[in-house]
């Protein structure tokens, strides 16, 4: 899967705890910290030990339960082939309104690439590639191929 560079930390709620920990550790390739089955929450480590940190929280169904958006920094060649990979684990890819797109988008204000998508309990997750240049503000968020294209007149 997509190698995530850093962050450090964050925390989700998730429905089913076990669900998730498969979801984390199998899909996206996160090492297992620690577990505490008393506090229905596993942490684990993004990056190298030490570096980030992400907690899965079991919430369950309750009102309690809250809606977040996480962003992994991830390498420029591994965002460009995030798309293919994420449909590769039967997970849909999400442009920066929501719709399945087949590409990044980039946030030309910064500029970044950005390709987004959902965990099993619905959760909000994001792939971001800081790009090297200036800002382009006026292009605002647009797909991959357009950034290139600007990029190259």
């Amino acid at each position: 899967m997509i190698p995530i560079r850093g962050l450090f930390e964050t925390h989700l709620t998730v429905q089913h705890l076990q669900r998730s920990m498969s979801f984390f550790g199998e899909v996206l390739g996160l090492e297992l910290a620690q577990v505490l089955p008393e506090r229905k929450v596993a942490f684990y480590w993004v990056g190298r030990p030490g570096d980030a940190m992400l907690g899965l929280w079991e919430a369950g169904m309750g009102p309690q339960r809250l809606s977040l958006h996480v962003a992994f920094r991830v390498d420029l060649d591994s965002m460009l082939q995030a798309a293919e990979r994420l449909r590769e684990a039967n997970i849909i890819p999400l442009d920066f309104a929501g719709e399945p797109t087949d590409e990044p988008v980039v946030f030309a204000w910064m500029p970044a690439a950005s390709l987004f998508f959902h965990d099993p309990d619905g959760n909000l997750l994001e792939f971001l590639s800081m790009l090297p240049g200036a800002p382009q503000r006026d292009l605002g968020v647009v797909a991959w191929t357009r950034w290139k294209s600007a990029q190259l007149a």
